[in-house]
């Protein structure tokens, strides 16, 4: 493996650098203060197995025994709340052009099963398909990611947010975005939402950021962990830390032993399957 995933490996240690494992209540703290085990939250849906962001990739992480979904929601033509991670359509269909030049009928005239064409057809669902889904078939957490880093979509926010209570869902709902101006608005919207900042590389004193923000959790990629005092930082802070995308069993590992709040992968079956392995380690200790 690489010097930075060493690095990394070495700063989970722990300050007594033995490698044992942590248990929840010291490494795992949400910012509410409550115990918890790791969450497994799948990445897009279960989509190192179905296509991303679909209902098929949602069912199957509930099957895979997620105990969440992060997903990515955008504008179309029509105002109505899609989920789809991409500005264009291009990768993930076989159709062309920016989802915000459809309408959802428009939308709903591909087929979006490029990134696993093993499934004959998959469509293009709107966020009010999924949370209804998740509220009256499963008990998991929705990731909701809103896509407003290139076109700032007017009155997203707003929207996501009173359709989120609409269907009774705004407490197993967090709001992430690397635009932090849509999470502020998501806070002066709804001051009790639970929020999360995604960010790229290279930003100094994130956790304290984050907390003059008022936010609830980061959300960073997995190798900006290897930051000095990341860790001890967010614990300090009360931020959850919900990492991405963590797809090797290494790295689920290494996650667990660092006590993040939520492993963000493409493989729920994998990381459900490690936490728990971990979890069992932990009780012989």
């Amino acid at each position: 493996m690489s010097g930075i995933t060493g690095s990394i490996t070495g700063s989970f240690m722990g300050s007594g650098g033995t490698g044992t494992p942590a248990g929840p209540a010291d490494k795992n703290t949400a910012s509410d203060g409550a115990e918890h085990r790791i969450k497994v939250w799948a990445h897009r849906g279960a989509s190192g197995y179905a296509p991303e962001n679909t209902m098929e990739a949602y069912i199957l992480a509930h099957q895979y025994g997620a105990d969440g979904i992060e997903l990515d929601v955008q504008l179309s033509k029509d105002g109505e709340i899609v989920v789809i991670h991409d500005e264009k359509i291009d990768r993930t269909s076989n159709g062309r052009g920016l989802v915000r030049s459809f309408t959802v009928k428009q939308l709903r005239g591909y087929n979006y099963n490029r990134t696993n064409p093993t499934h004959f057809h998959a469509q293009i669902p709107t966020l009010r398909e999924v949370l209804e889904y998740v509220h009256d078939q499963t008990r998991m957490t929705i990731n909701i990611e809103l896509k407003t880093g290139v076109y700032f979509y007017p009155g997203i926010e707003e929207r996501t947010v009173a359709l989120v209570h609409e269907l009774d869902m705004h407490n197993r709902v967090i709001y992430s975005s690397f635009n932090h101006y849509s999470i502020r608005k998501i806070q002066e919207i709804d001051p009790g939402a639970r929020v999360g900042l995604l960010y790229s590389d290279g930003f100094i004193d994130v956790p304290k950021y984050a907390s003059e923000l008022g936010v609830n959790a980061l959300h960073p990629k997995w190798i900006d962990l290897q930051y000095p005092n990341y860790l001890e930082d967010c614990r300090t802070y009360g931020l959850d830390l919900n990492v991405w995308t963590i797809n090797s069993e290494e790295l689920m590992r290494q996650m667990c032993q660092a006590g993040v709040h939520a492993i963000i992968t493409n493989y729920p079956d994998k990381a459900v399957r490690i936490r728990d392995e971990y979890e069992r380690a932990f009780a012989r200790v």
